[in-house]
């Protein structure tokens, strides 16, 4: 609601200058969190994550495309056999009901 509101009572100075100001006063937005216990806690979680993710040993290409193609053909044979299961179950209550599809 502020940023219509001060859109619509500063349309006479250039966007770009707008723009610049929003920067601006969302970095020392970010300054006086960062000043405030939730703030010191949110930098050392964030310092943490980033530790932790170079701990991570990543698969490596090769290990990633055989992993891709186990799902994709264990995806494939189990929407066959789902496939096949529908199908015999649509003539199993036609032939209950009578009903034709």
């Amino acid at each position: 609601m502020v940023a219509i509101v001060g859109n619509y009572l500063y349309r006479d100075i250039m966007l770009p200058l707008r723009a610049l100001a929003v920067v601006i006063l969302i970095a020392a937005a970010g300054g006086v969190a960062l000043l405030t216990t939730k703030g010191k806690a949110t930098v050392a979680f964030a310092r943490e994550a980033r530790t932790e993710v170079r701990k991570v040993i990543w698969p490596t290409r090769q290990e990633t495309l055989h992993t891709t193609l186990i799902v994709a053909a264990v995806t494939a044979v189990m929407s066959l056999i789902l496939w096949g299961l529908d199908g015999i179950l649509v003539r199993l209550v036609s032939f209950i009901t009578g009903l034709r599809f």
